[in-house]
Protein backbone atom coordinates (compact mmCIF):
# COMPACT_ATOMS: atom_id res chain seq x y z
CA UNK A 1 0.00 0.00 0.00
CA UNK A 2 1.20 3.40 -0.58
CA UNK A 3 2.76 5.61 2.11
CA UNK A 4 2.23 9.03 2.94
CA UNK A 5 3.35 10.96 5.80
CA UNK A 6 1.31 14.24 7.51
CA UNK A 7 3.62 15.70 9.57
CA UNK A 8 1.35 17.56 11.98
CA UNK A 9 -2.01 16.95 14.14
CA UNK A 10 -3.91 19.71 14.29
CA UNK A 11 -7.15 20.05 12.37
CA UNK A 12 -6.07 20.43 9.40
CA UNK A 13 -3.42 17.52 9.21
CA UNK A 14 -6.50 15.11 10.53
CA UNK A 15 -8.78 15.71 8.24
CA UNK A 16 -6.10 15.43 5.53
CA UNK A 17 -5.12 12.31 7.42
CA UNK A 18 -9.22 10.55 7.17
CA UNK A 19 -9.40 11.78 3.60
CA UNK A 20 -5.82 10.31 2.50
CA UNK A 21 -6.81 7.07 3.97
CA UNK A 22 -10.31 6.71 2.39
CA UNK A 23 -8.43 7.05 -0.43
CA UNK A 24 -6.62 3.65 0.23
CA UNK A 25 -3.41 5.49 1.45
CA UNK A 26 -1.11 3.90 3.99
CA UNK A 27 -1.13 6.94 6.05
CA UNK A 28 0.87 7.71 9.26
CA UNK A 29 0.45 11.32 11.07
CA UNK A 30 3.77 12.60 13.15
CA UNK A 31 2.67 15.13 15.82
CA UNK A 32 5.46 17.14 17.75
CA UNK A 33 3.71 17.43 20.83
CA UNK A 34 2.31 14.51 23.02
CA UNK A 35 -1.55 15.53 22.05
CA UNK A 36 -3.60 16.68 18.91
CA UNK A 37 -5.23 19.57 18.16
CA UNK A 38 -2.11 22.23 17.59
CA UNK A 39 -3.42 25.28 18.73
CA UNK A 40 -7.00 24.14 19.50
CA UNK A 41 -6.51 22.80 23.27
CA UNK A 42 -7.92 22.27 26.65
CA UNK A 43 -7.19 21.21 30.47
CA UNK A 44 -9.04 20.40 32.88
CA UNK A 45 -7.72 21.94 36.33
CA UNK A 46 -10.01 21.77 39.91
CA UNK A 47 -13.04 21.36 38.26
CA UNK A 48 -12.57 23.89 35.59
CA UNK A 49 -12.71 23.58 31.57
CA UNK A 50 -9.55 25.74 30.48
CA UNK A 51 -9.78 25.78 26.74
CA UNK A 52 -6.07 27.55 25.43
CA UNK A 53 -7.19 31.24 24.89
CA UNK A 54 -10.83 32.05 24.19
CA UNK A 55 -11.82 29.68 20.93
CA UNK A 56 -15.27 28.93 19.81
CA UNK A 57 -16.23 27.32 16.82
CA UNK A 58 -19.38 28.37 14.38
CA UNK A 59 -21.11 25.31 13.83
CA UNK A 60 -22.64 26.74 10.64
CA UNK A 61 -19.02 26.39 9.10
CA UNK A 62 -19.60 24.22 6.06
CA UNK A 63 -16.36 22.53 7.23
CA UNK A 64 -17.91 21.95 10.76
CA UNK A 65 -20.76 20.76 8.95
CA UNK A 66 -18.86 18.07 6.70
CA UNK A 67 -15.95 17.00 9.17
CA UNK A 68 -18.00 16.58 12.18
CA UNK A 69 -20.32 15.07 14.22
CA UNK A 70 -21.81 18.24 15.53
CA UNK A 71 -24.44 16.51 17.87
CA UNK A 72 -21.66 14.37 19.43
CA UNK A 73 -19.82 17.45 20.36
CA UNK A 74 -22.85 18.20 22.48
CA UNK A 75 -22.53 22.13 22.16
CA UNK A 76 -23.17 24.77 24.06
CA UNK A 77 -23.90 27.79 22.14
CA UNK A 78 -23.20 31.85 23.27
CA UNK A 79 -26.26 34.06 23.05
CA UNK A 80 -26.38 35.70 19.56
CA UNK A 81 -24.99 40.08 19.83
CA UNK A 82 -23.20 41.15 22.77
CA UNK A 83 -23.13 43.50 25.30
CA UNK A 84 -21.24 46.49 25.16
CA UNK A 85 -19.95 47.68 28.52
CA UNK A 86 -18.17 51.27 29.01
CA UNK A 87 -18.21 52.08 32.91
CA UNK A 88 -21.21 52.15 34.50
CA UNK A 89 -23.11 50.90 31.50
CA UNK A 90 -23.84 48.10 29.86
CA UNK A 91 -26.16 47.45 27.33
CA UNK A 92 -27.29 44.44 24.54
CA UNK A 93 -27.18 44.60 21.11
CA UNK A 94 -28.42 41.37 19.82
CA UNK A 95 -30.41 40.12 16.24
CA UNK A 96 -33.55 40.13 16.72
CA UNK A 97 -34.45 38.02 14.16
CA UNK A 98 -32.75 35.29 16.10
CA UNK A 99 -33.15 36.15 19.49
CA UNK A 100 -36.96 37.81 19.64
CA UNK A 101 -36.37 37.96 23.75
CA UNK A 102 -33.41 40.46 23.38
CA UNK A 103 -35.72 42.88 21.01
CA UNK A 104 -36.72 45.38 23.12
CA UNK A 105 -33.46 45.86 24.87
CA UNK A 106 -31.61 46.09 21.87
CA UNK A 107 -34.40 48.89 20.47
CA UNK A 108 -33.45 50.44 23.49
CA UNK A 109 -29.91 50.37 23.26
CA UNK A 110 -28.00 53.86 23.02
CA UNK A 111 -24.57 52.70 22.61
CA UNK A 112 -25.67 53.06 18.83
CA UNK A 113 -27.47 54.31 16.72
CA UNK A 114 -31.05 53.57 15.47
CA UNK A 115 -29.59 53.88 11.70
CA UNK A 116 -26.73 51.21 12.60
CA UNK A 117 -29.33 48.76 13.78
CA UNK A 118 -31.44 48.86 11.02
CA UNK A 119 -28.68 48.71 8.35
CA UNK A 120 -27.64 45.61 10.48
CA UNK A 121 -30.78 43.99 9.23
CA UNK A 122 -30.49 45.10 6.06
CA UNK A 123 -26.62 43.74 5.99
CA UNK A 124 -27.51 40.71 6.80
CA UNK A 125 -30.34 40.39 4.46
CA UNK A 126 -27.80 41.05 1.97
CA UNK A 127 -24.94 39.03 2.78
CA UNK A 128 -27.61 36.11 3.12
CA UNK A 129 -28.48 35.95 -0.61
CA UNK A 130 -24.68 36.13 -1.72
CA UNK A 131 -22.76 32.99 -1.91
CA UNK A 132 -19.33 32.89 -0.55
CA UNK A 133 -17.33 33.04 -3.30
CA UNK A 134 -18.85 36.44 -4.16
CA UNK A 135 -17.30 37.69 -0.35
CA UNK A 136 -15.06 40.81 -0.53
CA UNK A 137 -11.36 40.70 -0.08
CA UNK A 138 -10.28 44.24 -1.59
CA UNK A 139 -10.80 46.75 1.00
CA UNK A 140 -10.59 46.66 4.47
CA UNK A 141 -13.19 46.01 7.61
CA UNK A 142 -13.22 49.75 8.35
CA UNK A 143 -13.19 50.76 4.97
CA UNK A 144 -16.52 48.45 3.84
CA UNK A 145 -18.46 49.60 6.67
CA UNK A 146 -17.87 52.72 6.19
CA UNK A 147 -18.96 52.08 2.23
CA UNK A 148 -22.02 50.28 3.73
CA UNK A 149 -22.95 53.96 5.45
CA UNK A 150 -22.21 52.50 9.41
CA UNK A 151 -21.16 55.22 12.03
CA UNK A 152 -18.05 56.17 13.38
CA UNK A 153 -19.63 55.24 16.97
CA UNK A 154 -20.93 51.94 15.86
CA UNK A 155 -17.55 50.90 14.53
CA UNK A 156 -16.04 51.81 17.41
CA UNK A 157 -17.84 50.63 20.36
CA UNK A 158 -19.43 47.37 18.94
CA UNK A 159 -17.41 46.34 15.66
CA UNK A 160 -13.95 47.10 16.82
CA UNK A 161 -14.12 45.20 20.17
CA UNK A 162 -16.36 42.12 18.96
CA UNK A 163 -13.98 42.18 15.47
CA UNK A 164 -10.81 42.62 17.55
CA UNK A 165 -11.40 39.05 19.53
CA UNK A 166 -12.68 37.57 15.65
CA UNK A 167 -9.28 39.08 13.68
CA UNK A 168 -7.56 39.81 16.98
CA UNK A 169 -6.83 43.53 15.25
CA UNK A 170 -9.22 46.36 17.11
CA UNK A 171 -8.13 48.78 13.98
CA UNK A 172 -10.38 46.50 11.57
CA UNK A 173 -7.31 46.90 8.92
CA UNK A 174 -8.33 42.88 8.07
CA UNK A 175 -9.93 41.93 4.81
CA UNK A 176 -13.86 42.24 4.64
CA UNK A 177 -13.58 38.72 3.30
CA UNK A 178 -13.24 37.81 7.19
CA UNK A 179 -15.94 40.23 8.58
CA UNK A 180 -18.65 39.16 5.65
CA UNK A 181 -17.92 35.32 6.14
CA UNK A 182 -17.96 35.02 10.05
CA UNK A 183 -21.22 37.97 9.84
CA UNK A 184 -22.87 34.81 7.33
CA UNK A 185 -21.61 31.96 9.56
CA UNK A 186 -23.00 34.23 12.94
CA UNK A 187 -26.20 35.07 10.85
CA UNK A 188 -26.73 31.06 10.71
CA UNK A 189 -25.75 29.50 13.77
CA UNK A 190 -24.62 30.80 17.44
CA UNK A 191 -20.93 30.37 18.27
CA UNK A 192 -20.41 27.48 20.59
CA UNK A 193 -18.25 25.35 22.44
CA UNK A 194 -18.37 21.65 23.15
CA UNK A 195 -19.40 20.83 26.50
CA UNK A 196 -16.05 19.03 27.34
CA UNK A 197 -14.17 21.69 25.47
CA UNK A 198 -12.89 22.57 22.29
CA UNK A 199 -10.57 20.20 22.96
CA UNK A 200 -12.99 17.50 21.74
CA UNK A 201 -13.22 18.39 17.99
CA UNK A 202 -9.18 17.58 17.57
CA UNK A 203 -10.30 13.90 19.37
CA UNK A 204 -13.11 13.65 17.49
CA UNK A 205 -11.33 14.02 14.60
CA UNK A 206 -8.47 11.93 15.58
CA UNK A 207 -10.80 9.31 16.28
CA UNK A 208 -12.68 9.64 12.65
CA UNK A 209 -8.95 9.29 10.83
CA UNK A 210 -8.08 6.35 13.02
CA UNK A 211 -11.35 4.53 12.34
CA UNK A 212 -10.44 5.32 9.03
CA UNK A 213 -7.57 3.66 9.12
CA UNK A 214 -4.60 6.37 9.57
CA UNK A 215 -1.89 5.54 12.61
CA UNK A 216 -1.34 9.05 14.70
CA UNK A 217 1.77 9.12 16.70
CA UNK A 218 2.59 11.88 18.59
CA UNK A 219 5.82 13.21 20.58
CA UNK A 220 7.59 12.96 17.12
CA UNK A 221 9.56 15.58 15.68
CA UNK A 222 9.78 15.77 12.22
CA UNK A 223 13.37 17.74 11.24
CA UNK A 224 13.47 18.05 7.68
CA UNK A 225 11.70 16.71 4.60
CA UNK A 226 13.88 15.84 1.32
CA UNK A 227 12.78 14.71 -2.22
CA UNK A 228 14.00 11.83 -3.76
CA UNK A 229 13.27 9.94 -7.01
CA UNK A 230 11.02 8.72 -6.27
CA UNK A 231 9.27 10.04 -3.11
CA UNK A 232 9.93 12.15 -0.51
CA UNK A 233 12.51 11.35 2.99
CA UNK A 234 11.15 12.57 6.33
CA UNK A 235 13.52 13.14 9.12
CA UNK A 236 12.72 12.68 12.38
CA UNK A 237 14.39 13.01 15.83
CA UNK A 238 15.14 9.16 15.90
CA UNK A 239 13.87 7.48 12.53
CA UNK A 240 14.07 8.17 8.55
CA UNK A 241 10.98 7.31 7.11
CA UNK A 242 10.36 7.14 3.31
CA UNK A 243 7.14 7.52 1.82
CA UNK A 244 5.45 8.41 -1.26
CA UNK A 245 4.38 11.68 -0.50
CA UNK A 246 4.23 14.59 2.58
CA UNK A 247 1.81 16.58 3.53
CA UNK A 248 2.92 19.36 6.13
CA UNK A 249 0.27 20.57 8.61
CA UNK A 250 2.40 22.36 11.05
CA UNK A 251 2.21 26.10 12.12
CA UNK A 252 2.91 27.98 9.28
CA UNK A 253 6.25 29.15 10.81
CA UNK A 254 7.53 26.02 10.83
CA UNK A 255 5.95 24.45 7.47
CA UNK A 256 7.86 27.89 5.15
CA UNK A 257 10.93 26.27 6.82
CA UNK A 258 9.93 22.85 6.32
CA UNK A 259 8.78 22.95 2.97
CA UNK A 260 10.62 26.56 1.53
CA UNK A 261 7.18 27.70 0.40
CA UNK A 262 7.44 31.19 0.84
CA UNK A 263 3.94 32.29 -0.18
CA UNK A 264 3.34 30.83 3.61
CA UNK A 265 2.03 33.79 5.75
CA UNK A 266 4.51 34.05 9.24
CA UNK A 267 3.27 37.50 9.97
CA UNK A 268 1.57 36.57 13.47
CA UNK A 269 -0.94 38.24 15.63
CA UNK A 270 -0.92 37.55 18.87
CA UNK A 271 -3.01 37.70 22.08
CA UNK A 272 -3.32 36.98 25.43
CA UNK A 273 -6.02 34.82 27.46
CA UNK A 274 -6.79 35.14 30.98
CA UNK A 275 -9.20 32.56 33.03
CA UNK A 276 -10.71 33.26 35.93
CA UNK A 277 -13.05 31.93 39.25
CA UNK A 278 -15.86 34.08 40.10
CA UNK A 279 -17.70 33.33 43.08
CA UNK A 280 -20.82 35.24 42.07
CA UNK A 281 -22.33 35.04 38.64
CA UNK A 282 -22.49 37.77 36.12
CA UNK A 283 -25.66 38.08 34.61
CA UNK A 284 -25.30 37.94 30.63
CA UNK A 285 -27.68 35.55 29.00
CA UNK A 286 -24.69 33.78 27.49
CA UNK A 287 -23.47 36.79 25.98
CA UNK A 288 -19.51 37.97 26.02
CA UNK A 289 -19.05 42.12 27.24
CA UNK A 290 -17.11 44.16 24.59
CA UNK A 291 -15.39 46.50 26.27
CA UNK A 292 -16.27 50.10 24.18
CA UNK A 293 -14.66 52.52 26.30
CA UNK A 294 -10.60 51.08 25.83
CA UNK A 295 -8.57 48.20 24.45
CA UNK A 296 -7.87 46.45 27.45
CA UNK A 297 -9.24 43.91 28.08
CA UNK A 298 -10.60 43.60 24.77
CA UNK A 299 -13.63 41.48 25.68
CA UNK A 300 -14.45 39.66 28.83
CA UNK A 301 -16.15 36.73 28.72
CA UNK A 302 -18.36 34.70 31.13
CA UNK A 303 -17.82 31.00 29.71
CA UNK A 304 -19.65 29.34 32.19
CA UNK A 305 -22.99 31.32 31.81
CA UNK A 306 -23.18 28.99 28.06
CA UNK A 307 -21.45 26.44 28.83
CA UNK A 308 -22.43 25.55 32.96
CA UNK A 309 -19.66 21.95 32.47
CA UNK A 310 -16.82 24.28 32.32
CA UNK A 311 -17.06 25.18 35.82
CA UNK A 312 -18.08 23.27 39.15
CA UNK A 313 -20.72 24.09 41.22
CA UNK A 314 -21.81 27.25 41.68
CA UNK A 315 -18.48 29.25 40.91
CA UNK A 316 -18.11 30.92 37.10
CA UNK A 317 -15.27 30.49 34.75
CA UNK A 318 -15.02 33.92 33.39
CA UNK A 319 -12.90 34.17 30.08
CA UNK A 320 -10.50 37.83 29.35
CA UNK A 321 -8.36 38.76 26.13
CA UNK A 322 -5.86 41.08 25.92
CA UNK A 323 -5.43 41.60 22.14
CA UNK A 324 -1.26 41.56 21.07
CA UNK A 325 1.13 40.36 24.14
CA UNK A 326 1.33 42.79 26.93
CA UNK A 327 4.63 43.45 28.88
CA UNK A 328 3.06 43.49 32.16
CA UNK A 329 3.28 40.12 33.87
CA UNK A 330 0.02 37.74 34.94
CA UNK A 331 -1.03 39.44 38.09
CA UNK A 332 -1.03 42.71 36.81
CA UNK A 333 -3.01 41.99 34.06
CA UNK A 334 -5.80 40.62 36.41
CA UNK A 335 -5.68 43.65 37.96
CA UNK A 336 -6.74 45.39 34.94
CA UNK A 337 -9.40 42.70 34.47
CA UNK A 338 -11.20 43.37 38.38
CA UNK A 339 -10.68 47.04 37.61
CA UNK A 340 -12.98 46.93 34.41
CA UNK A 341 -14.93 44.55 35.56
CA UNK A 342 -15.34 47.10 38.59
CA UNK A 343 -15.89 49.73 36.72
CA UNK A 344 -18.94 47.87 34.28
CA UNK A 345 -20.71 46.75 37.20
CA UNK A 346 -20.08 49.92 40.25
CA UNK A 347 -22.52 47.95 42.42
CA UNK A 348 -20.73 44.67 42.42
CA UNK A 349 -17.25 44.16 44.27
CA UNK A 350 -14.62 41.54 42.47
CA UNK A 351 -11.59 41.32 45.02
CA UNK A 352 -12.67 37.73 45.09
CA UNK A 353 -12.22 37.07 41.17
CA UNK A 354 -9.35 34.60 41.17
CA UNK A 355 -6.73 34.08 38.60
CA UNK A 356 -6.53 30.27 36.92
CA UNK A 357 -4.51 30.21 33.91
CA UNK A 358 -3.06 32.65 31.46
CA UNK A 359 -2.34 31.79 28.27
CA UNK A 360 -0.18 33.85 26.19
CA UNK A 361 -0.12 33.29 22.11
CA UNK A 362 2.77 35.20 20.09
CA UNK A 363 1.10 33.41 16.85
CA UNK A 364 -2.51 33.10 17.22
CA UNK A 365 -3.21 33.82 13.68
CA UNK A 366 -1.38 35.22 10.75
CA UNK A 367 -2.22 38.92 9.60
CA UNK A 368 -5.01 39.12 6.75
CA UNK A 369 -4.83 42.43 5.16
CA UNK A 370 -6.65 42.81 2.19
CA UNK A 371 -5.80 40.51 -0.75
CA UNK A 372 -4.29 38.08 1.18
CA UNK A 373 -7.07 35.13 0.89
CA UNK A 374 -6.49 35.41 -2.72
CA UNK A 375 -2.76 35.48 -2.43
CA UNK A 376 -2.51 32.33 0.04
CA UNK A 377 -0.78 29.25 -1.30
CA UNK A 378 -2.62 26.35 -2.74
CA UNK A 379 -2.22 22.96 -1.22
CA UNK A 380 0.46 21.78 -3.95
CA UNK A 381 2.32 24.87 -3.94
CA UNK A 382 5.47 23.54 -2.52
CA UNK A 383 5.92 20.93 -5.57
CA UNK A 384 5.18 17.55 -5.85
CA UNK A 385 5.56 15.19 -3.89
CA UNK A 386 5.22 17.80 -1.21
CA UNK A 387 1.92 19.25 0.17
CA UNK A 388 0.31 21.70 2.48
CA UNK A 389 -2.77 21.41 4.89
CA UNK A 390 -3.23 24.51 7.14
CA UNK A 391 -5.14 27.19 7.37
CA UNK A 392 -2.39 29.08 5.14
CA UNK A 393 -3.96 28.01 2.27
CA UNK A 394 -7.71 28.91 2.90
CA UNK A 395 -7.54 31.85 5.70
CA UNK A 396 -7.34 32.01 9.22
CA UNK A 397 -9.48 30.08 11.06
CA UNK A 398 -11.01 26.64 12.53
CA UNK A 399 -12.66 26.71 8.94
CA UNK A 400 -9.67 26.94 6.59
CA UNK A 401 -7.63 24.88 8.81
CA UNK A 402 -10.02 21.79 8.29
CA UNK A 403 -11.23 23.02 4.42
CA UNK A 404 -7.64 22.85 4.05
CA UNK A 405 -7.16 19.44 5.08
CA UNK A 406 -9.90 18.35 3.20
CA UNK A 407 -8.43 19.61 0.06
CA UNK A 408 -4.87 18.34 0.43
CA UNK A 409 -6.35 15.24 1.52
CA UNK A 410 -8.58 14.68 -1.62
CA UNK A 411 -5.95 16.57 -3.93
CA UNK A 412 -3.19 13.96 -3.14
CA UNK A 413 -5.59 11.38 -2.44
CA UNK A 414 -6.66 11.42 -6.22
CA UNK A 415 -3.17 11.67 -7.33
CA UNK A 416 -2.16 8.39 -5.45
CA UNK A 417 -4.96 6.71 -4.44
CA UNK A 418 -7.73 6.90 -7.30
CA UNK A 419 -10.78 8.68 -6.65
CA UNK A 420 -11.74 6.84 -3.64
CA UNK A 421 -13.17 8.64 -0.77
CA UNK A 422 -16.45 7.92 0.51
CA UNK A 423 -16.40 10.61 2.71
CA UNK A 424 -19.75 12.46 2.74
CA UNK A 425 -20.45 15.29 -0.30
CA UNK A 426 -19.01 18.34 0.73
CA UNK A 427 -21.87 20.45 -0.08
CA UNK A 428 -24.25 18.12 1.69
CA UNK A 429 -26.52 19.59 3.87
CA UNK A 430 -25.32 22.97 2.63
CA UNK A 431 -26.63 24.57 -0.38
CA UNK A 432 -25.00 24.58 -4.14
CA UNK A 433 -23.09 27.67 -3.51
CA UNK A 434 -19.56 27.43 -2.25
CA UNK A 435 -16.30 29.68 -0.59
CA UNK A 436 -13.76 30.30 -3.68
CA UNK A 437 -11.78 28.65 -0.78
CA UNK A 438 -12.61 25.60 -1.44
CA UNK A 439 -11.97 25.16 -5.04
CA UNK A 440 -8.27 26.18 -4.72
Amino acid sequence: MTRVVVVGAGLAGLVAARHLTEHGLDTLVLEQADTVGGRVGTTVEDGFTLDRGFQVLFPSYPAARAELDLDALDLRRFSPGAIVARPGSRSVLADPLRDPTAALETALNRAVTVGDKLRVLWLRIALARRSLDELDDDTTIKEKLAEWGFSERFRRRFVAPFYGGITLDRSLSSSAYVFEYTFKMLAAGAAAVPARGMAAIPRQLRARARDAGATVETGRTVVSIDRTDPGVRVETTGETIRAAAVVVATDPVTAASLTGCEEIPTEGRGCVTQQFALPERLETGGRILLNAADTRPNQIVPVSEAAPEYAPGDTQLVSATFLGIPREDDQALASEVRATLSAWYPDRSFKNLRLLRTDRIPFAQFAQPPGRVTELPDVDAPADPVYLAGEYTEWSSIQGAMASGRQAGQVLGRRLGGDQDQSRNWNQPQTQTQAKSYDR
